[in-house]
């Protein structure tokens, strides 16, 4: 077939399959090894973006080093440094992560996040993230007839493909264990799809292909690449991952921490890359352009009211704010395509400005920003780059007519829509008195019903509370928020306390409201993961000074530091870790439980906050009581005086003499339903659907 013959399908099914392939690998290892290590760093949303800017560097490695091979070297060199590489990548299989990467400390998360991933990841992802302008380059020397742009597109299909099946298919069916091995068994097929590729580069001369990529352009009206259009390349999918990871935060920061609302982001982001570079008349730039102003108007009123909005509304205003962006961004980053001797060097700058875009959410922004104002920046400079792609474009519709008087009200428009954003920072009522932001989230501190009899101190974390104490001398050492002396918790400890001096343990720390209920001789153990949270509760809050009980803190994520110790004999042992407005999923797997069982007395009480508005964990745990030969009580406490927010506690039990206590038998609600269709949960298998 000579360079000038459209090739067959045949000719074109092995890079296509390869693309496709390395694309699906690419982004099924995403969630994977995500909720692989979420236990390990706390289960907050930071480990989600952290390992988004992992993928998004080594996206930007893989495309580098595509271009530097195919700038530099002969195809036969390309083909041998690929095989090489792929090669390479086989030391590290399987993907998961070593225990020995658990963290020892709660120091630089971020950093350690990086490293365990390079350590386990690293060669496998950079071998598929630079499968597909590698494959592209390939395929357009050998046939320049052929636009690589539409293997772009088949390439964000695989990867839309493998996000849908992860949260669907996948993870409801297969534990960790079986995940990592069907990735295994796929990347043993992208090997050899890859291998295959590469034997028939072999034999091409670097001249003729470069002069066969010269004689024909799959975009022959492509635009003249200045200085100008680099930096579009550039910004625009910066803007895109920005918003992409702004939105991830916004939607589990208040909510859970699952697989599925990391996906759908990912997937919106996705799909619009397939929409827009599938062909060129999947954009309408004037359709999109309208969108946008009702998306980002809503989008901001509904971060002004984060309260207010139910979880549902909330995930669709912003995901369709994130659709509209990203359609934007990639839908002009398509439009800006340039002629294929220009293919690497394109793909090379968007793989930078995605880096780029999540450098700036996971690193710059918490050491900026005292709190979340990426979605805020996100939404402002998607407006922003679409008025510069109008305006540099002479043929758009803003150029004709009355362009001045169009262009003044469009940046005055502008202009108001950043005043609003500036203004319209969701601030929880009352007075900020503090307010920091780190790897585990945003904290603030108010100061409500100043210089009254009631004055209140509340801390938040996001836009969920998480304890609140009077500042009264009469008043500030009352059992507040979820631990009113009625709640499951003030319920519990006030059984124990008619017997010797207790032990309690408290997994999350909060305000150190439990610490109300200590007595003299009783010893507290409680389990932090967050520095800034014991800080902020020592200075502004005075139960921990203020209780006569022996206060132990000991600073990790609790699971693994109660792995690591020797068995401390609780009376009681309290899990009130949230993240967002839900429990970490990590701390209700089997392993869990053996692992607090091993620090029960025989007699003890294990107590669950299961306090949320979106999720149902009792059959959940009452199949783990089954599993343990636990009773399980559950206690749900409505709203009363004195901040006494009302609570939904799960105690867990084999003393008899304390589910029979009248306290307890009068407060327990029946169980809900049969758990025997339920599934048990593990550290292999954990599944909202």
């Amino acid at each position: 077939m000579s360079a000038d013959t459209p090739p067959g399908a045949a000719a074109l099914l092995p890079y296509a399959l390869a693309i496709f392939t390395g694309a699906f690998l690419l982004f099924l290892a995403q969630p994977l090894i995500a909720k692989y290590i979420l236990p390990w760093f706390g289960g907050g949303p930071a480990v989600w973006t952290t390992c988004m800017l992992f993928f998004q560097v080594l996206l930007l490695g893989g495309y580098a080093y595509a271009h530097l091979s195919i700038r530099r070297f002969k195809p036969r060199v390309q083909a041998l440094l690929h095989l090489a590489l792929l090669l390479a990548a086989l030391t590290q299989l399987p993907i998961t992560p070593d225990d020995a990467w658990k963290p020892l400390s709660v120091d630089a998360p971020t950093w350690h996040v990086l490293v365990l991933l390079s350590a386990s990841i690293g060669l496998p992802f950079l071998a598929l993230a630079s499968t597909t302008p590698l494959m592209q380059a390939w395929l357009n020397l050998s046939h320049p007839g052929v636009s690589p742009y539409r293997l772009f597109a088949l390439s964000n299909f695989g990867s839309l493909l493998a996000l849908l099946s992860y949260p669907l298919l996948i993870e409801p069916a297969l534990t960790r264990t079986g995940q990592a091995t069907v990735w295994v068994l796929g990347f043993g097929l992208f090997l050899v799809l890859s291998g295959y590729c590469a034997w028939r580069t072999w034999g091409r001369e670097r001249a003729d292909t470069t002069h066969s990529a010269a004689a024909s352009s799959p975009r022959p009206n492509a635009p003249r690449v200045t200085p100008g259009t680099r930096l579009l390349w550039l910004a625009l999918p910066a803007c895109a991952v920005v918003l992409l990871l702004a939105v991830t935060n916004q939607i589990t920061k208040d909510l859970v921490v699952v697989p599925f609302l990391w996906v759908l982001p990912l997937a919106l982001y996705l799909l619009s890359f397939v929409i827009s570079f599938a062909d060129e008349r999947g954009y309408c730039r004037w359709a999109y352009a309208v969108a946008l102003v009702p998306a980002m108007a809503v989008a901001v009123v509904t971060m002004s009211r984060p309260m207010a909005t139910p979880p549902l509304q909330q995930i669709g205003v912003y995901s369709m704010a994130l659709f509209v962006g990203c359609m934007i961004c990639h839908g002009e980053l398509s439009r800006l395509k340039p002629h294929a001797r220009h293919l690497t060097d394109y793909y090379l700058m968007v793989a930078l400005g995605g880096a780029l875009g999540g450098v700036f959410v996971t690193v710059g922004a918490p050491l900026i920003f005292s709190d979340y104002l990426e979605l805020h920046l996100g939404l402002l400079g998607v407006c922003g780059l679409a008025l510069i792609t109008h305006f540099i474009d002479r043929k758009s519709a803003l150029h004709g007519g009355h362009p001045l008087w169009a262009w003044a009200l469009l940046i005055t428009a502008y202009v108001g829509f950043g005043v609003a954003l500036y203004f319209q920072v969701a601030t929880p009522p009352g007075m900020v008195i503090a307010q920091s932001r780190n790897f585990y989230g945003v904290l603030k501190v108010v100061r409500r019903f100043e210089g009254s009899a009631d004055e209140q101190r509340w801390l938040y974390h996001g836009a969920t509370p998480h304890g609140v104490q009077f500042t009264s001398p009469e008043q500030r050492r009352l059992g507040t928020g979820y631990y009113s002396a009625r709640s499951g918790a003030g319920l519990a400890l006030r059984f124990f306390r008619q017997q010797r001096p207790r032990r309690i343990g408290l997994v999350g720390l909060g305000v150190g409201t439990l610490t109300a209920f200590g007595k003299e001789n009783d010893v507290i153990r409680i389990y932090e993961i967050d520095p800034e949270i014991r800080r902020i509760a020592k200075t502004y809050f005075s139960y921990l000074a203020d209780s006569p009980a022996r206060i132990d803190m000991v600073m990790g994520d609790a699971r693994l530091s109660l792995e690591r110790e020797s068995p401390q004999g609780f009376d009681l042992l309290l899990i009130d870790a949230f993240s967002g407005d839900a429990m970490p999923l990590h701390l209700l797997t089997r392993e869990a439980f053996e692992v607090y069982l091993s620090h029960l007395e025989p007699n003890g009480v294990i107590g669950l906050l299961i306090d949320t508005d979106h999720l149902d964990f009792e059959p959940v745990l009452r199949r783990l009581a089954d599993h343990f030969g636990l009773q399980a009580a559950r206690i749900i406490t409505p709203s009363g005086p004195g901040q006494d927010w009302g609570a939904d506690w799960m105690l867990m039990t084999r003393n008899r003499e304390f589910l029979d206590s009248q306290p307890i038998a009068l407060a327990t609600s029946q169980p809900s339903a049969s758990v025997d269709h339920v599934r048990l949960w593990t550290d292999d298998y954990t599944s909202l659907l």
